[in-house]
């Protein structure tokens, strides 16, 4: 390679620009440029945003044969999120696995994940985007390699939790890469193949992960499922080893070891107990260990408002919890992934061992789901851009609907519910799920202050991640002991009841969200700012933009508030 190493120049912030105590010392400046209020509102607009840093002077030829490479760990990062749904059942039987062993395998690699994206967005940023970008693929490539020769369950739920860590290592560095290796006028194209990326690998998770399980491949059952990442992983290492040069944050903030440790820790603490509690009998240690994940959490939280007083850097700043917009965002990610991650696998075993379905036949089930999400996720910018964040609340209601009327209809003729009679309230179940997740982190960004609005879009994506594996394991708990004693139907309508509250708790968080123009804000989560749009980051913007949590750089989108105003939201 000509070159291997790309330094993102820095600019110092100009005097007599505006301060906060929430401002990082690092944090790149330029300088200002003067952003309008929109007409009608009664907040001032903010008198500079920083200019983005200097384009170079030639894009990397090389760019378009290193992008499949990039979107490949993206596209496994998802398939393997919903591939182990459709496999579950298959999973159970060969390795004799428990109830509690199936929800650690579906969501360890959940719980991993959340708790490693922002450390691995950070050390990108630092240690370079190419290395960690590589580093993290490895780790996915071994213990997925690991995942499919695994002889036990214990070693397939530590394959799983290493897996969830190579993704939180490779994942954030998609987009960083994305932004410094293609120009400005290339960016929206290659945001729409990424956008592409994640919906392909959410709706193949199931549909492909349920053929590989029934063609059941040299008698390997559900290994596939797995064994699949390692050549795929290799070839990918190889690309980006070969024609990717290196990239770092001109000016990285540095990690809060100690805030990372206690939230993982506090995390892990309310999982473990909530997964095994019912297989154990409830012992007194799950219990201890409930309330040492509530003491833990609470440590967190003191600690990040002391580095916050210090000028040190916390990973949630406590004046990103002091917003309407920031509560109401974590209200709905809370209540709407802990409902979809456990809804996923009650839905897929009721198929399976319910009605007896072939992992195939289940994963086809899911296929409509897959695409009303495709199809509503692209129409919920324009929505958005007329009615506003009440878009997300019918999106709520709508998947309300479904829900209930799956419930009534299990409830009413149990494992005996028909394809035909499934498919109205799954569509309805995907078409209010793509009216909410591409939307969210655009709308709670959209009044963000621009000195935190990385912070909030970082502790969005880890709660999304952490509420589907705490959903896993808190409605999988529900749905295994009904299950143990009605069987399948019983299960899954006892998981229903539970993820109605769910949808309903983001249902009610939609409402939190202010309606009318926000300000102008700059939305912060990357490195090289770029112009796209809201279609072509489509649902990436709800499992990886801000994962890295970063003030480096960004991506400019221009979106439409309620207001009727175009105004350059960079998220």
């Amino acid at each position: 390679m000509a070159s291997n190493r790309v330094d993102e120049p820095a600019t110092e912030t100009p005097a007599g620009a505006p301060s906060s105590p929430l401002s990082s010392p690092t944090t790149t400046g330029g300088p200002p440029v003067a952003v309008p209020a929109p007409a009608g509102s009664s907040r001032p607009a903010p008198a500079t945003r920083p200019a983005r840093p200097a384009e170079p002077a030639e894009p990397d030829p090389r760019r378009w044969r290193v992008l499949p490479a990039v979107l490949v760990a993206t596209f496994m990062s998802l398939f393997d999120i919903f591939v182990v749904n459709v496999a579950a059942p298959s999973i159970g039987a060969d390795l004799r696995a428990s109830d509690a062993g199936l929800e650690l395998i579906v969501a360890g690699y959940s719980f991993t994940y959340a708790a490693g994206l922002i450390t691995g967005g950070r050390l990108g940023d630092s240690s370079g985007r190419r290395r960690m970008f590589l580093i993290g693929m490895a780790l996915f490539t071994v213990a997925s390699a690991l995942c499919g020769v695994a002889p036990s369950e214990a070693t397939l739920i530590a394959g799983r939790l290493a897996q969830g860590l190579g993704a939180a290592a490779m994942v954030p560095q998609a987009l960083a890469i994305i932004n410094v290796i293609f120009p400005p006028a290339e960016r929206a194209r290659a945001f729409a193949y990424f956008g592409v990326t994640v919906g392909l690998g959410a709706v193949s998770g199931q549909v492909i992960g349920g053929l590989l399980v029934d063609l059941d491949i040299f008698g390997l059952g559900w290994r596939p499922i797995f064994l699949v990442n390692v050549p795929i992983g290799i070839v990918a290492m190889a690309v980006v080893w070969r024609l990717l040069a290196e990239s770092k944050a001109a000016r990285p903030e540095p990690l809060d070891l100690v805030g990372l440790t206690a939230l993982a820790a506090g995390l892990g603490l309310v999982l473990v107990p909530l997964t095994l509690g019912r297989d154990e009998g409830w012992p007194v240690w799950t219990w201890l260990a409930l309330a040492a994940g509530v003491v833990v959490l609470a440590a967190f939280g003191r600690w990040e408002a002391r580095l916050a007083r210090t000028g040190g850097h916390p990973i949630v700043p406590p004046a990103v919890l002091r917003t309407r917009r920031t509560i109401a965002g974590l209200l709905v990610s809370f209540g709407f992934f802990t409902f979809f991650g456990s809804f996923l696998l009650a839905a897929t075993i009721f198929l399976q061992d319910g009605q007896h379905r072939s992992p195939l036949n289940a994963g086809l089930v899911f296929g409509p789901l897959g695409v009303a999400f495709a199809l509503s996720s692209m129409a919920a910018r324009g929505l958005v851009a007329r009615y506003g964040p009440r878009t997300l609340t019918v999106g709520a209601a709508i998947s309300f609907t479904g829900l209930a009327v799956l419930l009534a209809m299990v409830a009413t003729e149990g494992v005996g519910v028909p394809t035909g009679e499934l498919m109205p309230p799954l569509l309805a179940i995907g078409v209010g799920n793509g009216l909410i997740v591409p939307a969210l982190v655009a709308a709670v960004l959209a009044g963000a202050p621009a000195d935190v609005s990385g912070a909030v879009s970082g502790l969005l994506t880890t709660t999304q991640q952490a509420s589907a594996a705490l959903g896993v394991a808190g409605v999988g708990t529900v749905f295994f002991a009904a299950a143990d004693r009605g069987g399948p139907a019983d299960g899954l309508v006892a998981a229903l009841v539970f993820d109605l509250v769910g949808i309903a708790i983001a249902g009610a968080g939609t409402l939190l969200l202010p309606r009318g123009a926000a300000a102008p804000v700059v939305a912060t989560v990357g490195s090289v700012g770029t112009v796209g749009t809201v279609e072509a980051a489509g649902a990436l913007a709800a499992t990886t933009i801000g994962a890295s949590g970063s003030r480096d750089w960004a991506v400019d989108v221009p979106t439409q508030l309620s207001a009727g105003t175009d105004l350059p939201a960079r998220l």
